[in-house]
């Protein structure tokens, strides 16, 4: 397994990261600790949760992804061997049933959403907490284009935020802090606070990056690059719609697009046509389209760790296998072609 510098600390992370989303729905406790388990094995170090998971997020089924983990810690022994990364809620209507709809990132939440995080998992501290996605309304999930909305009643509490994560980051709660989800503005904002008043900067930063969403490259990933940012990569695979199950008719009920219609972020009529010709460039020089799919995210040279997730032990054995893949110049060129041709399907 090969190891990067996560952004300006001193901790390696493994170029793989484990996602956990799908358990405590689609994952039990036992299969989510035989994840853990392989993963651990094969080199990978860096765990990503959220206060949110699993997903979707249920009154029933909140928190208890970080409680799986904290269970394995605790069987295992080997938190200290674990780079690990949660987040902290934000604002979202349906959510009630987290902090009492208290879903802000004032002082008094955070620390409240940090330590019922902590106690799940079992840990005194995190080595990254990431705030989920912004607090403002802004163009996440979704949206490629900034639209003010005019009712938005965010003001600007960065300088806030930044200053309880150092008090954390002082008495160990956290190692670092990042963002998730987030624009190009409300990263180098932070910089520039983080500069201006001496305090922690964000670490890394969060976001979708696919062949069928690459809109990190506009704007994010020179910031990142030139600021020294750590890009962690989520649905890589588009909720599995690049594992090309779908075209090939090998999924099934349960899968994550068939049984949650709401998700539908990757489920477009350019989102399946784009993969149908992304399968076919796979094919033609002899990969995967799970292979294609995940070694073009790894070899970024703005992406510092892929966040991978799966809901079975072959899915996952498939996924971690595609560490040593490298991608040809004339395979990335064909994947150029097709992006410039079906842009952005799934932002």
């Amino acid at each position: 397994m090969e190891y990067k510098i996560l952004g300006k600390s001193d901790l390696k992370v493994s170029k793989i990261c484990l996602g956990t989303m799908t358990w405590g729905q689609q994952n039990t406790e036992l299969e989510a600790h035989e994840q853990m388990d392989y993963a651990f094995t094969l080199g990978i170090n860096f765990f990503d949760t959220a206060e949110l998971y699993a997903i979707p997020a249920t009154a029933k089924n909140n928190g208890l992804t970080e409680q799986y983990i904290g269970s394995w810690f605790k069987k295992t022994g080997q938190r200290d061997r674990i780079v690990l990364a949660t987040k902290i809620t934000g604002p979202r209507a349906d959510l009630s049933f987290i902090r009492n709809h208290e879903l802000d990132f004032s002082p008094k939440q955070i620390r409240t959403a940090l330590d019922g995080s902590l106690r799940r998992l079992q840990t005194d501290y995190v080595d990254l907490y990431q705030l989920h996605w912004p607090q403002r309304r802004t163009n996440t999930f979704g949206k490629l284009g900034f639209r003010h909305d005019s009712t938005d009643p965010w003001q600007d509490d960065f300088l806030g935020v930044m200053e309880t994560m150092a008090d954390l980051q002082k008495i160990g709660k956290i190692r670092h802090w990042g963002l998730s989800n987030e624009t190009p503005w409300g990263l180098m904002h932070c910089l520039q606070l983080a500069e201006r008043h001496g305090l922690p900067a964000p670490l890394s930063i969060q976001n979708p990056y696919n062949l069928l969403n690459r809109s990190f490259e506009v704007g994010l990933a020179e910031c990142v690059f030139r600021e020294g940012v750590a890009m962690l990569a989520y649905s890589p695979l588009g909720f599995g719609l690049l594992s090309g199950k779908y075209h090939r008719k090998t999924d099934q009920p349960s899968d994550r697009i068939n049984q949650f219609k709401g998700l539908a972020r990757y489920n477009s009529p350019q989102s399946w046509a784009a993969t149908e010709r992304y399968m076919a460039l796979a094919e033609q020089h002899g990969l995967t389209l799970v292979e294609l799919a995940l070694a073009f995210v790894a070899q970024q040279h703005f992406t510092t760790s892929t966040i991978i997730g799966a809901t079975s032990m072959a899915q996952l054995k498939e996924n971690i296998a595609t560490a040593t893949v490298a991608l040809s110049p004339e395979v990335l060129m064909g994947i150029d072609t097709i992006h410039a041709e079906i842009s952005n399907p799934a932002p």
